[in-house]
């Protein structure tokens, strides 16, 4: 159940940060498997697509607004707390 819960999120995650890319693809990809019995009789070539991605512009800056906040009042009152003496054994 972790596992799949996992995969899904993972997947959620990969998918979303990708909706917001332009990705184009500039080559195809390649891949000619060995064939292997005893000895190697092809050797094997693998060429991986190339893309070419263009991630948005993000920019971060602040504004000024005018929010209502609670505001705290501190007074200084007398009250009585208790004390501990501790007189070490001889």
């Amino acid at each position: 159940m972790f596992k799949t819960t996992l995969a899904v999120a993972l997947v959620s995650v990969g998918a979303l940060g990708l909706s917001a890319c332009d990705v184009k693809k500039t080559q195809e990809g390649n891949i000619t498997v060995p064939k292997v019995e005893v000895t190697k009789t092809k050797e094997g070539d693998i060429t991986l697509p190339k893309y070419d991605v263009k991630t948005p512009d993000v920019s971060v800056g602040t504004t000024e607004k005018t929010v209502t906040v609670p505001t705290v009042k501190v007074e200084e009152k007398k009250i009585e707390v208790p004390t501990v003496t501790v007189t070490p054994a001889k």
